[in-house]
């Protein structure tokens, strides 16, 4: 039977001294003071240190990692690098530099770090627990965002930018004038127009690297992007051991193709020759190329379908052979867990035999597995064990089993470094290694969180998170907040967020259910699927099945509903169809009208598949594309490219169209907060406007925040601060 066993392992907090103070520069953002009372507060949420990158030492002591304070009054934050022994011993303070440092990797010695700090690449010495003086070793205008070491450390890749073809004034020779000027698609992203191209290039490693000692990856004039945007990073290229061969992922495609396709390949480049081997799959993503120790095998995530960025994340493997290094040999393509029914990610490589990686299962947590090269998928982490654990970013064998070196969250706790304890006979235990909040959280009271199985309207099981207040009681009375989800597809599981902190909401004294509706993404690739095409179905019942249950109980009294992106469409569609279930609604960056969102996003390939749009298998027995879009030839941007549009004539997209959120206005009469930032290009802030603008006319309580310098996210932190103030108020004025 297995056994679970938790040990809190202790550190010692020294404070740095000596030559550290003198390192420290003016600026320096550290710990802030904040006053901890009897709850939490939005104040305690933003002056929590945020851990993130651990990387072990090459002699496995060590522990690397970077810790990020934020500063209310300077409104900004800055990460700093610190370092512990593998236990969580021996904790030292390594930067205090007033800019952040990023990106941070130990030399093969241990002996130095190399890291980015203000668009460039540095390095220091390492000497016991200090560091010494830092030297720039790369003078790139563009600047440096991210950067690999080769296994021998004779060379490196980073990543940095060539200009766009999208024209700006500047290009003319007016640099006082501002404008922006195209003649394709894809000319901006989530939170950025695409005055710039990110691009990977590889120099010798040295201390003077420039674009004029270094070699564009691509090698082409084509405007493709390595990594891919919006959000790709050198997680996208991987060094082979040999240091000559780099793997990467690549959609090489531009403009309308590039809209409409999510068709992404790896590559395997040869440094030396130039050449570029492809391995043909076809279809959509594949992403995340990561090497075995001997160079034998690649690993990468891959999906089958192109156009569906939801679709399931499988873990694929082959062989390659690189005794030819100008035209490596790939061979036996296979996918890991054939019949495993998760997403895979985070590969990491144990031996050149054994894989372990990270999947959110059906409890909805997300767990560490491992197969083998012939497929068996084996569970590390059990679902009992209410943590969101990372892949392991060290393995380490013990006399009976393995140590995985990981991170891990829960609802109640941000990231922290963990040890993971895997004994043969089945048995887990975890050791706490950092403690990066523990003296904020030790005066505080935990809240509670159980997990419900709830029956949806068509008898289906779906499980929801319910958070309790500190000290619940069940023979008292408390308001409630019902989550809707973000994504379309994503889900609710115990990972901690700085915005959605449902920890937070619970301490402000309210009752917290997130339901795993239709869509979301632990429970088998069926339920996850549900939601493409059925925007305003199923799912939508699933959200009201979870509040009538929980408002129904005799200890809640009102109920809110609050989500944002597809979370905050759901309350805005949910406005109109709830009757009285809710008291209030709160939308982030929400979609109101979808037929204007198709005629302002970028990305169109999201909006033409889970908008309704026509799929390969259907569009095979259905050639008479006139039938759909009017229009046919090969350079005709119609048929099945098209196939979601507000103008198609494809049943599920005409469902889809005419079920807005907007053609339910007329029904609107529950209090509504919209929120939205300007520079939201995935979800123009005219949406939140236009949501706010219909309230007002239908006389309903509104009130509309813009944040004219927020993208999707709000980051600043006296933004979020502003933000978290009128959520709480908005949510007391009329639930409380």
């Amino acid at each position: 039977m297995r056994r679970l066993k938790f040990i809190a392992v202790g550190i010692l907090l020294a404070a740095t001294v000596g030559c550290m103070k003198k390192q420290k520069e003016s600026g320096y953002i550290g710990p802030q003071k904040v006053e901890v009372g009897e709850r939490m507060t939005p104040e305690i949420l933003l002056a929590l240190g945020r851990l993130s990158d651990p990387q072990l030492s090459p002699d496995g002591g060590k522990i690397l990692f970077g810790v990020s304070y934020q500063s209310i009054e300077k409104n900004k934050s800055c990460r700093n690098l610190f370092l512990c022994n593998t236990d969580g011993s021996g904790r030292v303070q390594l930067t205090r530099y007033a800019k952040s440092v990023n990106c941070a990797r130990w030399s093969n010695d241990g002996k130095s770090i190399y890291f980015v700090q203000d668009g460039q690449i540095w390095k220091a010495p390492l000497k016991g627990s200090k560091l010494g003086k830092k030297v720039q070793i790369s003078n790139v205008p563009a600047g440096v965002s991210e950067f690999a070491v080769s296994p021998d450390e004779t060379r490196i890749m980073y990543v940095s930018s060539i200009p766009s073809a999208l024209e700006t004034p500047a290009k003319k020779g007016l640099d006082k004038a501002q404008a922006y000027a195209t003649e394709d698609l894809m000319y901006r992203h989530w939170d950025h127009w695409v005055t710039e191209v990110p691009r990977t290039f590889v120099a010798e490693l040295g201390e003077n690297i420039t674009p004029e000692n270094s070699v564009d990856i691509l090698g082409t004039d084509e405007l493709f992007e390595l990594p891919t945007e919006p959000f790709g990073g050198i997680e996208q290229l991987s060094w082979a051991p040999d240091s000559r061969h780099i793997a990467y992922s690549c959609r090489k495609l531009t403009g309308r193709k590039y809209a409409f396709s999510t068709n992404t390949e790896i590559y395997i480049y040869d440094i030396v020759s130039g050449n570029t081997v492809e391995i043909p799959m076809g279809g959509g993503y594949d992403t995340d190329p990561v090497w075995s120790p001997d160079g034998k095998h690649l690993a990468w995530i891959s999906m089958e379908r192109d156009g569906y960025e939801a679709d399931q994340q499988r873990l694929m493997v082959c062989s390659v052979d690189l005794s030819t290094p100008e035209t490596p040999v790939v061979s036996d393509i296979k996918r890991l867990g054939a019949d495993f029914d998760h997403d895979c990610a985070g590969i990491v490589w144990n031996g050149n035999e054994e894989i372990y990686f990270n999947s959110l299962m059906n409890e909805a947590v997300q767990s560490v597995l491992r197969t083998d090269l012939s497929g068996k998928i084996e569970r590390v982490t059990p679902g009992d064990l209410l943590y969101d654990f990372n892949s392991p970013f060290g393995i380490i064998p013990t006399e009976n089993g393995v140590k995985l070196l990981t991170s891990y969250a829960s609802l109640n706790f941000p990231t922290e470094l963990v040890a993971v304890n895997a004994l043969d006979d089945g048995s887990v235990s975890l050791e706490r290694i950092s403690h990066e909040n523990d003296a904020i959280f030790a005066q505080l009271t935990d809240p509670v969180s159980e997990s419900w199985q709830l029956t949806t309207v068509d008898g289906k099981s779906m499980q929801a998170w319910v958070t309790f207040p500190p000290h619940f009681d069940a023979s008292k009375q408390y308001p409630a907040i019902t989550i809707v989800l973000g994504g379309p597809q994503g889900t609710n599981s115990q990972d901690w967020s700085y915005r959605w902190c449902y920890r937070l909401m619970a301490e402000q004294g309210y009752i917290v259910i997130r339901p795993n509706r239709r869509g979301t993404t632990a429970f088998g690739q069926e339920w996850k699927e549900q939601i493409s095409g059925d925007y305003i179905g199923l799912n939508m019942q699933d959200y009201l099945v979870a509040a009538k249950t929980l408002k129904a109980k005799p200890y809640v009294t009102k109920m809110a509903c609050c989500g944002a992106s597809y979370g905050g469409y759901s309350a805005y569609y949910l406005m109109g169809i709830h009757g009285d279930v809710f008291d209030c609604f709160i939308s982030h960056a929400g979609i109101f009208d979808e037929a204007g969102l198709w005629f302002t996003t970028e990305e169109m390939f999201f909006p033409n598949f889970d908008n309704g749009g026509l799929q390969i298998a259907e569009f095979a027995n259905d050639l008479t594309i006139g039938k759909h879009m009017g229009k046919t030839g090969e350079n005709a941007w119609g048929g099945i490219a098209q196939a979601g549009a507000p103008y198609s004539k494809a049943p599920k997209a005409v469902r889809h169209y005419t079920n807005s959120p907007k053609d339910l206005i007329e029904n609107w009469h529950t209090p509504i907060l919209c929120i939205h930032g300007e520079l939201d290009y995935r979800i123009p802030y005219t949406q939140g406007m236009a949501a706010f603008n219909a309230a007002q006319m239908m006389g309903v309580p509104s009130r509309l925040i813009i944040f004219p310098e927020e993208t999707h996210w709000v980051l600043q932190p006296q933004n979020a601060l502003y933000w978290h103030r009128n959520y709480y108020d908005w949510l007391d004025k009329w639930c409380k």
